[in-house]
C-alpha cells in the first residue's frame, strides 16, 4: 500500500484530501503545517506529499525540499489557489511530480496521484534493478577465486598473480602493507587456494599478546607449567597441523619467541611450554607485518636467519591511495557485505558519494573505508547513499587536511615560484589519475572551476 502525507492548513480541505485519498486504497496521515509532516517524515517512510503551497511558519515549497534531505526519493504534488506558471516551474525544479491549482476536482486530484505514484514506482524498480545488477557484480568479483580480495587496478591484479603462484606451494609467504589494507585476506586467499585449503587456517595476532601468553598460545603447554594452568593446552601449531597458520604483526614478536620459531621453521617440531615431549607438525606458515622487517634487522630488532625463513616468497599490498581505480569498486563490494552482515535492504551510491570516496587519500586503507560506508548505511536516512552520508572527516568544510611537510635547505636558496608551481602541477595530475581523465571530476576534488583547471592545465602542458 502507498502511503501519502498530506499538509493543509483548512481543515475543509484537508479533511477532504483525507477521505479522497483514503477512498483510492491509499495510507493517508495529515497535518497543518510543515513542521509536524517533516517529523512524521523522520519516523515513517513516504511515497508522496501532498501539500498546499500556503502554509503557517514554511511554505510547501520549503517543506518539500526539507522533506527531500530526509527522503531523497519522495515527491510531491503541490496544492495553490495563487497558480502561476513561475511558481510551477520552482516546483518542478525542485522536482515536484505535478501541481495542481484550486479548485480541482477529487477525479483530477485522482489522476494526478495515480500518475505520480506510478512514476515513482517505475523509478523504484530501475534503482532495483541497478541495485541487484550492483550486487551481482560484486557477488561475481567474489566468486573470481579471491574471496574478499576486490580490485581492477595493475597493482591488484599484480597481488592476484602472485597468489595464483605461492597458493599451490608450501612455502612460508610474508604480506607486507600498512595497517587496514586487506593481508589478512590475502593469506586466507592463499590458503583457499591450496592443497591445504580442506584443513585448518588458523589465525594469531602477535601484536596483542605478551611474551609469555604468546608462547603458550603459539606452542601450547601442558598441566602445571606456571600458575593457572590447571590443565594442558594444545597450541596454535597443533591445532594448524595439516593447515595453515597465519601470523599477524609477526615483526612485534620478542627475541626468545622468534628464537623457538626459527626451530619450528627448520625443523617442524617443538615441545610444549612446560613439556619435555617433542612434537611433529605439518603447518604452513604465512606471516604478515606493516613493519620494514629489513630494518628491524638491522636496528637487530629481528633476527636475520628468520627473516630469510619467513621472506621466502613475499607479497607487498599497495595503500588504497595507490588503488584509485578501485576505490569505486570497492566501495559497492562493501555496501553490499555490510547490506548482507545488517540484514538491511541493498542501498548504493549516488555518483556525488562516489567521487567523493574516490578524491580522498585513505590513511585508513580499506578498513576505514569499511568503517565510513557501514556509519553512512546506518546513519544514512535515504535508499541510496548521498554525500550527506559520508562523514565530514573526508569531506566538506570540516575536512582535516595535512599538508605537505618542507624543509628548507641549510645552506643556499630555493626558488619559490617554482616551487609551488611543481607541486601544483604534481597535486593536478594526481587529481585527474584519481578521476581517470575525467576533468569535471577532477576540478570537484580540487575546489576548482573546470574552466580554472583548464587553465592550469594548458598552463603545465598537462594533456
Amino acid at each position: 500500500m502507498h502511503s501519502v502525507l498530506v499538509i493543509e492548513d483548512n481543515r475543509t480541505m484537508r479533511e477532504g484530501l483525507e477521505i479522497s485519498l483514503k477512498q483510492m486504497g491509499l495510507d493517508v496521515s495529515s497535518f497543518e503545517e510543515g513542521s509536524g509532516a517533516l517529523e512524521q517524515l523522520g519516523k515513517k517512510n513516504y511515497d508522496l506529499i501532498v501539500t498546499d503551497y500556503k502554509l503557517p511558519q514554511m511554505d510547501g515549497l520549503k517543506v518539500f525540499e526539507c522533506a527531500r534531505k530526509l527522503c531523497p526519493g519522495i515527491d510531491a504534488i503541490l496544492i495553490t489557489a495563487y497558480g502561476s506558471v513561475d511558481l510551477a516551474v520552482e516546483a518542478m525544479k525542485l522536482g515536484a511530480a505535478d501541481f495542481l491549482t484550486k479548485p480541482f476536482s477529487p477525479e483530477e486530484l485522482k489522476v494526478k496521484v495515480e500518475k505520480a505514484l506510478a512514476t515513482r514506482d517505475a523509478r523504484a524498480e530501475n534503482i532495483r534493478l541497478v541495485e541487484e545488477n550492483e550486487l551481482l557484480r560484486c557477488e561475481v568479483a567474489e566468486a573470481g577465486g579471491y574471496g574478499e580480495l576486490i580490485g581492477e587496478s595493475e597493482v591488484m591484479f599484480d597481488v592476484f598473480d602472485t597468489i595464483k603462484r605461492v597458493a599451490p606451494t608450501d612455502s612460508s609467504v610474508l604480506i607486507t602493507g600498512e595497517s587496514g589494507t586487506g593481508k589478512e585476506l590475502v593469506a586466507r586467499a592463499i590458503h583457499d587456494k591450496s592443497q591445504r585449503k580442506a584443513k585448518p587456517f588458523v589465525k594469531v595476532s602477535c601484536a596483542a599478546l605478551s611474551e609469555g601468553v604468546l608462547e603458550s598460545e603459539l606452542f601450547g603447554h601442558e598441566k602445571g607449567a606456571f600458575t593457572g594452568s590447571v590443565k594442558a593446552r594444545k597450541g596454535r601449531f597443533e591445532l594448524a597441523d595439516g593447515g595453515t597458520l597465519f601470523l599477524d604483526e609477526i615483526g612485534d614478536i620478542s627475541p626468545a619467541v622468534q628464537v623457538r620459531l626459527l626451530r619450528v621453521l627448520q625443523e617442524q617440531r617443538f615441545e610444549r611450554v612446560g613439556g619435555e615431549k617433542t612434537l611433529s607438525v605439518d603447518v604452513r606458515l604465512i606471516s604478515a607485518t606493516n613493519k620494514d622487517l629489513k630494518e628491524e634487522v638491522e636496528k637487530e630488532n629481528f633476527r636475520e636467519d628468520l627473516f630469510y625463513r619467513l621472506h621466502v616468497l613475499p607479497i607487498e599490498l599497495p595503500p588504497l591511495r595507490a588503488r584509485g581505480k578501485d576505490i569505486q569498486l570497492l566501495a559497492r563490494h562493501l555496501a553490499a557485505k555490510i547490506c548482507r552482515r545488517l540484514n538491511c535492504s541493498p542501498r548504493t551510491f549516488d555518483s556525488d558519494a562516489l567521487d567523493l570516496l574516490a578524491g580522498y587519500s585513505w590513511p585508513g586503507n580499506v578498513r576505514e573505508l569499511e568503517n565510513v560506508i557501514e556509519r553512512a548505511l546506518v546513519l544514512g536516512r535515504g535508499k541510496r547513499i548521498t554525500r550527506a552520508d559520508i562523514p565530514l572527516l573526508i569531506g566538506g568544510k570540516s575536512e582535516t587536511r595535512r599538508l605537505p611537510s618542507f624543509e628548507l635547505p641549510s645552506s643556499g636558496s630555493i626558488d619559490l615560484t617554482e616551487t609551488l608551481e611543481t607541486t601544483e602541477r604534481t597535486i593536478i595530475e594526481q587529481a585527474l589519475e584519481r578521476a581517470h581523465g575525467n576533468k569535471s571530476k577532477a576540478a570537484r576534488m580540487l575546489g576548482l572551476k573546470v574552466s580554472a583547471l583548464h587553465y592550469k592545465l594548458d598552463k603545465y602542458g598537462i594533456l
